[in-house]
């Protein structure tokens, strides 16, 4: 773990630096993608800024009010950006519904546009993982593997190592199917799909995760969610991709 590089009298948060440079490599390749789906970059890009502002904004709101009783008497704490104080699902959420206006009010194709972004989601995972990393968030659950990370007080799974894989093998496989989608919403959907199916997998070797009943994960039920709508979303688009070829 290093969550701070120190050079000279700064100290930076590697975490944060980490899913900058993410940000940044994943904006390039949504302008490589823009023209190959002749899109204009320059909304996507505005829709990037957006959906980041405001996933951040949600992000850290989202985690001052679960636990607003540690901010009353630390109020200027509210404004602080560290990574490992911001609620991943608020932020998301706050991101999309930003990026969603925004885009209706452009009037950007949906499916075409989402397919536009999701090598870039796929690339910015991988940089999730590494801040993971870094940070010493998202630790694993204890184990006596060979490989296991001293993390905590105890040997632990290398969790994050497991996200990092599963990240670069999903972005290898959308690079893939980007050249080969059958229909608009394809690739999108099938990212969605694949990611939910990967975190209900990996979560069982989280040992940070809030288990509901069982050994079963809130995660693990909510991937399970998202992995049938993703799947069901996938069936409703082919339905209408061989209508249109068949009337056409």
């Amino acid at each position: 773990m290093l969550p701070i590089v120190n050079l000279g009298p700064l100290a930076l948060p590697l975490p944060g630096l980490l899913l900058i440079g993410g940000v940044w490599l994943a904006t390039l390749t949504i302008d490589r993608e823009a023209g190959r789906r002749q899109l204009s970059a320059n909304p996507l890009n505005n829709l990037v800024f957006i959906g980041l502002i405001g996933g951040i904004l949600g992000a850290r709101l989202g985690y001052v009010l679960r636990h607003i009783d540690a901010y009353v008497n630390v109020l200027p704490d509210v404004f602080s950006l560290n990574t490992s104080t911001m609620s991943l699902g608020d932020g998301l959420l706050a991101g999309s519904i930003a990026a969603l206006i925004y885009a209706q009010r452009r009037d950007l194709p949906l499916w075409t546009t989402l397919d536009a972004f999701t090598p870039s989601l796929a690339l910015f995972s991988i940089f999730v993982g590494f801040s993971h990393l870094a940070s010493g968030d998202a630790y694993g659950a204890p184990t006596s593997l060979p490989w296991a990370l001293q993390l905590w007080g105890a040997a632990r799974h290398p969790s994050q190592v497991y996200e990092i894989a599963a990240a670069l093998l999903l972005f290898c496989i959308v690079s893939r199917l980007k050249l080969v989608a059958p229909f608009p919403g394809f690739l999108f959907l099938t990212f969605i799909a694949a990611s939910a199916a990967g975190r209900v997998f990996l979560e069982a070797f989280r040992g940070d995760s809030e288990i509901v009943f069982g050994g079963v994960r809130s995660v693990q039920l909510l991937g399970l969610t998202v992995l049938l709508l993703g799947l069901f979303g996938l069936h409703l688009l082919a339905k209408d991709a061989r209508t249109m070829k068949a009337e056409s």
